[in-house]
Parts: structure tokens; C-alpha cells; sequence
């Protein structure tokens, strides 16, 4: 890929807020804190908030994707007054020219890198070709079953899409934008500059290639308009709470023939009244009664798909311990859970007389202490 002129003016780790030695991970949570809170959704009519957004994501489009890195850290390293930002013929750089601390073996490498074409020529620059469009997010509420489950199901958003009156051409209805004269649809022109030959976005087009002579009422001719429109998304089973999902090419259209971007949406799972959640083990709390918990026995354990399961209790059975159902938990393409039962011994409350009776004569039968190791 060819660096931009932007790599040379803008610092995207501090964009983000992040070192120049962050982790992907670390840029990629710098970048979701961000993206939400300047999101246009979040701030409509605020054009400072889309501003920042537009920012951020495009400081995320370089730093979020290794190569890119890779090639930023580079042409940062060796760019404009001896690898500092600062712009084009800024502080430190000759007048109407570069200051490249480099050898005059590698000078041919960086100019091709910063401009795309090197001594043999080469591709149109990055900043005049397609651009990838912005990721979106959005925030599904799903029921405990749901998540477990996995569903499809549509999301209504209100987003960046396709211009829906002129299908993304730009251009009025009836009329087809035109090949830019000046640089036959390149969206790029050259400048030879004697060894070299460097390239740069066409002034006659502003890099789109084409001259959209009668602009579209809706989009003014940007062919990307901001409405409602509504997602197809294939939730996973076993999705979890706060859980982040990447659908591919689902989010903002790209610019000058540039892909889509993505649509990640946010899970939030509702509570359920019976079950609690360990990664894919589902969790129950089942109460018993003392007979049950001192005899033992067979008791009734519900599930989440429907039908109950029979839990054999050993006579001695202690309140708080733990059981596990095999099989009967959350599954997921790569692994199916279990169901882990807590059982709660109950203690009555109100007895009959003949209950009191009954615990009076366990009581008097009783001789050994519970508390016996603490004694002396």
C-alpha cells in the first residue's frame, strides 16, 4: 500500500490516546471507547462530534490493520523534517521541499512510498483512490434464551447508506456522471520532476475520477445519504453478555469504489429468573428440604430447553454443594456446556406441631456436635 500525505501530518497514536508501542488489542479498545463517544448517532446536528469520529476512524484504519502499521511507523520514522510531524515543507524542511535524513540509495523508496510511484512508476495515490467507508455500531438487547439459542433477527439503524435516490452514483436521476477530462478517470495526475514522477489527486475531479455535472438532490452528489435502514445479522449461540459482533461489509459505504465498512453490534443480554450463566455452563440454585438433603433421594431439576431432569442426592447431602449435569448446558458450535446445580437446604419456617415434634425427637436422638472441633 502506498503511505498518504496524511501519514506525514497526523499523529494517529495520539489521535487515539495510545503509545507508539500499544498492543493491537489496546488499539483496538482506545478506538471503540472513542468511536462511541463521538458517534453521530449519540450527537446528532453536532458537527465537531462528527468531525472527531471521522478522526478516530481513520486513525483506526491505519493503526487497527498490522501492514498499514507497519508501513505508518516507517514513513513516520523517515518522513518530513527528519522523521518529526509537522507537515509538508514545515519546521525544519528546506523551502518548497522535503528534509529526508536518508542515503541517496533509499530516497527513491520513500518518495515512491509517499507519493506510490517510485522511479518506474506505479499505482495511483492512496488519498485519491477508493476509501474503505466507517464502521458502525449498534446495540441489540436479546433475552437470556435468545443468546443462548442463537437467532436471526433485523436491526433497525439509522446510518450512513447507499443514496436510495440515485443509488449511489451521485448523480440526478436520468443523468450518468461523466469521465473527468483531465486526468481520464485516474482521479490522479502526474508530474514528472525530471528523474521522478510523482503523482497527485486530480484538482478537476478532487480524485473521484468522474464529474457529476447535474448532483443529485439527496445526497448533493456524495452518493451516501444518512437514514434509516434495516440490517439482516446472524447472532451465534451462546453470545454473552457485552459481547462485541463483527458483521463484514454490513456498515457505511466506501467512497470512490472503496468497500464497505463493518457493523459491529453490542449485545446485551437480558437476566434470567432461574438460570445464571458460567461461560457456557449454565448455573440453578434448587432448593430441598431436610429430609431430602439428610435421606437422600431423587428430586426434579428443570432445564433451559423445556424438560426436567431427574438429580440423584446422596443422604448427607450438604447445603451449598455442588452437582453437575452433563450436556445440559449452553451450545455453541465448538463446545456444549453443563448444567451446575447448587443446591439450598431449607429450613421451615413455621412448623405443624407434629413437624415440631419430629425435629424435637431428631433433636434428642442427636449426639454429636456439629461444633465439636471447636471446642477447648
Amino acid at each position: 500500500m502506498a503511505a498518504q500525505r496524511e501519514w506525514f501530518e497526523k499523529d494517529y497514536y495520539k489521535v487515539l490516546g495510545v503509545k507508539d508501542d500499544a498492543s493491537q488489542k489496546e488499539i483496538t479498545k482506545a478506538y471503540r471507547k472513542m468511536a462511541r463517544e463521538s458517534h453521530p448517532d449519540t450527537h446528532p446536528g453536532d458537527d465537531a462530534a462528527e468531525d472527531r469520529f471521522k478522526e478516530v476512524s481513520a486513525a483506526y484504519d491505519v493503526l487497527g490493520d498490522e501492514s498499514k502499521r507497519k508501513e505508518y511507523d516507517e514513513v513516520r520514522r523517515l518522513g518530513p523534517a527528519a522523521g518529526g510531524f509537522g507537515g509538508f515543507g514545515g519546521q525544519g524542511a528546506p523551502p518548497g521541499g522535503f528534509n529526508f535524513n536518508v542515503g541517496a540509495d533509499g530516497l527513491g523508496d520513500v518518495l515512491g512510498q509517499m507519493f506510490g510511484r517510485g522511479r518506474r512508476g506505479g499505482g495511483a495515490s492512496a488519498a485519491a483512490g477508493p476509501q474503505r467507508g466507517a464502521d458502525v455500531e449498534a446495540v441489540l438487547t436479546l433475552s437470556f434464551l435468545d443468546a443462548a439459542r442463537g437467532l436471526t433477527t433485523t436491526l433497525h439503524l439509522t446510518a450512513d447508506a447507499q443514496c436510495s435516490t440515485c443509488n449511489g452514483s451521485g448523480a440526478k436521476p436520468g443523468t450518468q456522471p461523466k469521465v473527468c477530462s483531465q486526468c481520464g478517470g485516474r482521479g490522479v495526475v502526474d508530474d514528472n520532476q525530471g528523474f521522478f514522477s510523482f503523482q497527485s489527486a486530480c484538482r478537476g475531479c478532487g480524485g473521484a475520477g468522474v464529474i457529476i455535472e447535474q448532483p443529485c438532490g439527496t445526497c448533493r452528489g456524495s452518493g451516501i445519504e444518512h437514514r434509516p435502514r434495516d440490517v439482516q445479522a446472524r447472532i451465534p449461540a451462546g453470545v454473552a453478555d457485552g459481547q462485541r459482533i463483527r458483521l463484514r461489509g454490513r456498515g457505511a459505504p466506501g467512497r470512490n469504489g472503496g468497500p464497505h465498512g463493518d457493523l459491529i453490534v453490542e449485545c446485551k443480554v437480558t437476566p434470567h429468573p432461574l438460570f445464571g450463566r458460567d461461560q457456557n455452563n449454565l448455573t440453578l440454585h434448587l432448593p430441598i428440604t431436610f429430609a431430602e438433603a439428610a435421606l437422600g433421594g431423587e428430586v426434579e431439576v428443570p432445564t433451559l430447553d423445556g424438560p426436567h431432569v431427574t438429580l440423584r442426592l446422596r443422604p448427607g447431602t450438604q447445603s451449598g454443594s455442588r452437582h453437575r449435569v452433563k450436556g445440559k448446558g449452553i451450545e455453541t458450535a465448538k463446545h456444549t456446556g453443563d448444567l451446575i446445580v447448587t443446591v439450598d437446604v431449607q429450613v421451615p419456617t413455621d412448623l405443624t406441631p407434629e413437624q415440631r415434634s419430629a425435629v424435637e425427637a431428631l433433636a434428642a436422638a442427636t449426639t454429636v456436635s456439629p461444633r465439636k472441633h471447636l471446642e477447648g
